[in-house]
């Protein structure tokens, strides 16, 4: 899919880009499938801001989105390629064969037209979803399962993809969008293919009321800030923060582990995945 770049009449399009939605084929979302979408503004149930920067951006409708992909043995047709507001990656409208309709994210090559089915035994075939213990090795995957039963968890967004390596008992080793080498049980479910509408990492901005749109506000740096908002900031003019970059709260932002160390799931980690920005699996 081609990113339409603008030509620069005004400062907010000179930098600007955006998908090229011709290979969308349907505008309107499914009603049957959309819920309201209630916004937070980064507040808990208290009223708390426990998130920030959030708050504001354009209304939404929520699509329902089937993760589990626990529908087996019934063919479904896809009518639908549609644009999704809460996520990057497109999703498809499935048609099954008992009149239900479904959500589900649009992988790479998925075509109106084309048939696809849940269960054991099926072609490993772009769209369908099957165990990870009948799935052939090598072939990449996504919406995987980290418990039987649980839905979806792994390589959701866009052009996103992990890749079955090998199996070992009840337990199969996936590459991970992260490089990441993880086992997971043989149960759990995963659709072939690979996440489309890959060429959304290349969109630019432009301007910072397209990410308002979206629900995002203005982030201050620290040291902009008087000395009762942030531990750096404060002075006479622009500082350098006086002390190592931290949080409001003080907690050290370079250097430190963000995983808990004993968390139970550190058991099914082989190797894990690389340090720094922008890794990639390959």
């Amino acid at each position: 899919m081609p990113v339409k770049t603008y030509n620069p009449t005004s400062a907010g399009r000179r930098n600007s880009s955006v998908l090229d939605f011709s290979h969308l084929t349907k505008k309107r979302p499914e009603k049957s499938l959309v819920v309201r979408l209630k916004k937070t503004g980064g507040r808990n149930h208290h009223g708390h801001v426990t998130s920030r920067f959030r708050g504001g951006g354009a209304r939404r409708l929520y699509r329902i989105v089937d993760f589990l992909r626990d529908k087996d043995g019934v063919p479904a047709t896809v009518k639908a390629i549609e644009y999704d507001p809460n996520r990057n990656a497109d999703i498809a409208l499935l048609h099954y064969a008992d009149g239900e309709k479904r959500y589900i994210i649009a992988p790479k090559g998925l075509e109106v037209g084309r048939q696809v089915v849940s269960g054991e035994r099926v072609e490993p075939d772009v769209g369908n979803a099957m165990p990870l213990g009948s799935i052939p090795l090598g072939v990449m995957i996504h919406n995987v399962e980290l418990q039987p039963g649980k839905g979806g968890q792994v390589a959701r967004s866009a052009g996103l993809s992990a890749q079955l390596l090998a199996r070992d008992g009840n337990y199969a080793v996936l590459v991970m969008p992260s490089s990441e080498l993880r086992k997971v049980h043989v149960r759990c479910r995963a659709t072939i293919g690979e996440v489309g509408n890959a060429d959304w990492q290349n969109i630019r901005w432009g301007k910072a009321g397209r990410r308002r749109y979206m629900g995002w506000r203005p982030h201050n740096r620290g040291t902009s800030q008087n000395p009762v908002s942030h531990p750096m900031g404060g002075g006479e003019g622009r500082t350098g923060g006086g002390r190592h970059p931290c949080s409001p709260t003080g907690k050290l932002s370079k250097g430190g582990k963000t995983r808990r160390g004993k968390a139970r799931t550190n058991l099914f980690i082989i190797r894990r995945r690389k340090s720094g920005k922008h890794q990639q699996s390959n």
